[in-house]
């Protein structure tokens, strides 16, 4: 596929492979930002992660993203060792190592540490948590609207993994995006448990029908703060939006779809198994929702 993109695609910058990366309360070079082979995220992707943007000096939405970073540490067991403020600290150190103002993007990871033996158990995590920022310049680049496959793997009983976790665990997604590239699409398009449009491996996920914008209940799967910012703007905006199930039929029928992210903000949806989404382009309704959200995004960040 010639004209393969990501939602996460970006402009090439030369200056990524300088960066400087925040590990263990030290912001070292790149090519010395290594962990153990033994620590639990590499061994069993035992951890938890947060993606935030920043935007004319500030952090997007930081206060929410570290909240669910604390929550998700706190439902797995894992005690960070710093508090929301030390992490701001360290996001704003690394920001200022990289001479980084606007468009970069931060991957904040921590992981339950390196183990004294190879094997499952958490007690075996006996050094405190692996906690690291990797910070990149970072301009979204979509060339063209994204196409989706829906593939088989699905998107989440909460009693196995629930999909609210943003763990490092991310092979059921990846395996989703892999069948989604061998049918030819860019990502893939994931159902729930009873069949209903869930969401993709990679984003939320949006339809746009008679003017009604639509995603799913929400149960079963990442409640993004992106997706959470476009519901409150819609309902701020007279614009009806519900969380309800719907059929991949419907989902065929919709005059627009979008997905959303903390990188990509709202991308553009022009193909679903083969069918063209509306026009195959970026709709009106897509338009005004990435206006309503840049306005967000400067009140926020200014």
């Amino acid at each position: 596929m010639t004209d393969h993109q990501t939602t996460h695609q970006a402009v090439e910058d030369a200056r990524n492979e300088q960066i400087l990366i925040w590990l263990n309360g030290k912001v070292v070079p790149k090519a010395e930002a290594l962990v153990s082979v033994y620590d639990s995220g590499f061994m069993l992707g035992d951890g938890v992660w947060e993606g935030l943007r920043l935007y004319n000096g500030a952090w997007a939405f930081a206060d929410e993203h570290l909240d669910r970073l604390f929550e998700a540490a706190k439902a797995i067991g894992l005690d960070i060792g710093m508090t929301p403020d030390d992490l701001m600290r360290a996001l704003e150190d690394t920001a200022k190592a990289n001479e980084m103002v606007s468009d970069a993007h931060a991957r904040l990871m921590v992981t339950r540490g390196v183990k004294t033996r190879p094997f499952q158990h958490p007690s075996l995590s006996q050094q405190g948590p692996t906690v690291t920022i990797i910070m990149e310049h970072s301009t979204p680049r979509i060339a063209r609207p994204i196409k989706l496959a829906t593939v088989p793997h699905l998107r989440g009983l909460p009693m196995t993994q629930d999909p609210k976790l943003n763990s490092h665990s991310k092979l059921n997604c990846i395996l989703a995006c892999i069948a989604a590239e061998k049918a030819g699409a860019d990502e893939a398009l994931m159902l729930d448990l009873h069949g209903f449009v869930n969401t993709t491996n990679a984003c939320n996920f949006f339809i746009v029908r008679k003017g009604e914008v639509w995603t799913s209940t929400g149960d079963y799967c990442m409640n993004g703060i992106t997706r959470q910012k476009v519901i409150d703007l819609c309902r701020a905006n007279d614009i009806l939006v519900v969380e309800k199930n719907y059929s991949l039929v419907e989902t065929y029928g919709a005059e627009e779809a979008f997905l959303t992210g903390t990188f990509g903000a709202q991308t553009p949806v022009g193909e679903i198994d083969g069918r063209m989404i509306g026009d195959g382009q970026q709709g009106p309704m897509t338009a005004r929702i990435q206006g309503l959200y840049k306005a967000l995004i400067k009140q926020e960040t200014t």
